[in-house]
């Protein structure tokens, strides 16, 4: 699975490991022991210009991995990223 973020390029064998890689980068040294799931919130927050509000949510009933395959889709399908390379695409196709 790779994800494309202006210039930069992260390659995973799932989302989680691609958003866990975003995370990592985009977070300040103190601020990376959050929950995933704070970082979708606040990464999510931050395209709230572009994603309709109700796709902004975090189920809490989506396992990590589909929040990250969800969070992934929408950051492609709003323009703020590219999802490419994704293993059984057909199956996962929208997610929410």
């Amino acid at each position: 699975m790779i994800f494309s973020a202006g210039d930069k390029e992260y390659r995973g064998s799932s989302a989680l490991e691609i958003v866990h890689a975003l995370k990592r980068e985009t977070t300040r040294t103190g601020e990376r022991d959050k929950l995933i799931r704070e970082f979708l919130l606040e990464s999510l927050e931050q395209f709230r210009d572009r994603i309709p509000l109700r796709d902004l949510d975090v189920s809490d009933r989506l396992s990590d991995e589909m929040l990250a395959l969800s969070y992934l889709y929408l950051r492609d399908e709003f323009g703020a990223g590219e999802l490419r390379d994704v293993p059984n695409r057909q199956r996962w196709a929208h997610p929410l």
